[in-house]
């Protein structure tokens, strides 16, 4: 059985063959004559990322187990301690519930390491149309945009990414970051990431729209209060067959990735944007060091948006029909206010509001969001 050591070293050399020009920037060409040197650098790609897919979910696997361990370690030590009774039988319970999950994480990863990689029918789909992932309806897109108010603006849209970021670590799912955009003090003027593995859909729908906070900036000496805005937009993957696109539809440009201020943070172009260009459609993503991810993050960026302006044009057909809802999608509506002086969040779709902004702020989205599916479902 291969050593994770030996396959995390594979998985970073095929990563820098990947990045090899030559090789990934005709990948597509795989209609041209066998004897091309494009259609042999197609074949060498598609047999790269299969290889690269297959070890990739072998060390995601790995890391999780890692993960359980030190979790494990962690709740043994306030064990040991007998400080607090309550806090001790709390852990001995949570080491009983991820000695379980890693019983099942070893027994996937096992039967991993024993396994074939994917076939190269199952690769080709994986590009142009959507990746194999997202055949999964429990899988989206969410792009956090800061709107109004200057750098207080991009400082809430980071305060509004934790919160999703808790949100979706108590509900079990999985985050990656596909693009962001950082700001001199810490905040985003834009981050675009992906959560999978539960009903994710189901629940951030109701995220889509405009936030609104009111609050007194750290920056503000004057003791003023700000109103300030964010927009999320929640876009669910599309399934192979509802988005396909014609590589020669795409326009890719490479450059260097950028921190704040504008400044270059790398030397090589690792930086992708992709153009879709019958729609107009951009997409970008400089988060990763390797030039290959970067392109699979924006194209799954892309694929999104293709999807929600593919799904406006046939709401917009039938308009009549969504005259009982409440626009859970729309991204210039705006849904809520967190008003930080008066420890409140208001959600103006439903008219309630709830308390304890801050324990909100740190994801506790469960009872916003169960009100808001109740309100649906009687709607």
């Amino acid at each position: 059985m291969p050593d994770i050591k030996d396959i995390q070293k594979e998985y970073e050399e095929l990563l820098q063959k990947l990045t090899d020009p030559e090789i990934s920037s005709n990948w597509e060409k795989v209609d041209e004559p066998r004897s091309s040197p494009r259609f042999t650098n197609a074949r060498v790609f598609e047999e790269l990322i299969k290889r690269k897919n297959f070890l990739e979910k072998i060390i995601d696997k790995s890391k999780e187990i890692k993960e359980i361990k030190n979790q494990i370690e962690e709740n043994k030590a306030i064990l040991n301690s007998q400080e607090n009774q309550e806090l001790s039988s709390m852990a001995e319970t949570e080491i009983i519930n991820l000695q379980e999950r890693m019983k099942v994480l070893e027994k996937e990863l096992a039967a991993s390491l024993e396994a074939s990689p994917p076939s190269e029918g199952e690769v080709r789909q994986s590009f142009g149309n959507a990746s194999a992932g997202r055949e999964n309806s429990s899988m989206v897109i969410v792009e956090i945009r800061a709107g109004t108010g200057g750098e207080e603006a991009a400082l809430f849209a980071g305060d509004i990414l934790k919160m999703y970021s808790k949100y979706a670590e108590s509900q079990g799912w999985r985050q990656n970051i596909l693009d962001s955009h950082l700001t001199e003090l810490g905040g985003f003027k834009e981050v675009i990431f992906e959560l999978e593995n539960g009903d994710v859909y189901s629940k951030m729908k109701y995220e889509a729209g405009v936030h609104r906070v009111q609050r007194i900036p750290e920056t503000e000496k004057g003791g003023r209060i700000h109103t300030s805005t964010v927009s999320v937009a929640v876009l669910p993957k599309p399934k192979s067959a509802q988005i396909k696109i014609n590589p020669q539809d795409l326009k890719v440009d490479f450059y260097r990735a950028s921190g704040p201020g504008g400044q270059y943070v790398q030397k090589r172009e690792t930086a992708v944007r992709i153009t879709h260009l019958p729609t107009g459609l951009v997409a970008t993503s400089q988060t990763e060091r390797n030039q290959l991810q970067n392109r699979e993050n924006a194209l799954k960026i892309l694929e999104a948006k293709i999807l929600e302006k593919k799904q406006i044009a046939e709401e917009e057909k039938i308009a009549g029909k969504r005259k009982t809802q409440i626009g859970w999608a729309k991204r210039a509506e705006k849904i809520r206010t967190y008003n930080f002086l008066q420890d409140r969040i208001t959600d103006h779709r439903i008219k309630k509001s709830w308390k304890k902004l801050e324990k909100i702020l740190n994801g506790g989205l469960g009872p916003i969001i169960s009100a808001l599916q109740k309100f649906q479902a009687q709607a």
